[in-house]
């Protein structure tokens, strides 16, 4: 019988590894459930939920080049009531925006005069510099007093 990926079958646990268990699939030979296959939960030690000659339903996830058949127990269980397996997409949460103080909008600059202009961009890089000045001695570890 050939396998088939994304199929459901039963299989017992032939042996037992610290990465995986190694299922023989009625019919269909053996395959490999790897440790992070097993549960959904953390599976520490792979024997706290596997046994040998233990019956379990498997899916088969892959088959390599080499003929390795990759299974999954996690997989093969039922989705729980209102789960899907496909993944549900991410729904940001809307939180109120915070009261955050905004200055006034600047008068385009169609509307300023020349001195208008002047003093705006002198104001905002004296601000500028003082940021790279700030930035620089926190860089170089001093400060001025």
């Amino acid at each position: 019988m050939q396998l088939e990926i994304g199929k459901i079958y039963t299989g017992k646990v032939k042996g037992i590894a610290q990465y995986g268990a190694f299922v023989d699939i009625d019919g269909g030979g053996t395959g490999m459930v790897h440790i992070s296959e097993v549960s959904n939960t953390f599976v520490n030690a792979i024997r706290d939920h596997l046994t040998e000659g233990q019956e379990v339903k498997v899916k088969v996830i892959g088959i390599n080049e080499q003929g390795k058949v990759s299974l999954s127990i996690k997989k093969a269980e039922a989705p729980a009531e209102g789960e899907n397996d496909e993944k549900k997409p991410f729904k940001k949460e809307r939180r109120p925006k915070p009261n955050i103080y905004e200055p006034k909008k600047s008068i385009p600059q169609s509307e300023m005069t020349f001195d208008d202009m002047l003093a705006h961009f002198k104001q905002s890089s004296e601000e500028r510099i003082g940021d790279l000045k700030r930035s620089t001695d926190r860089k170089n570890g001093t400060r001025r007093k």
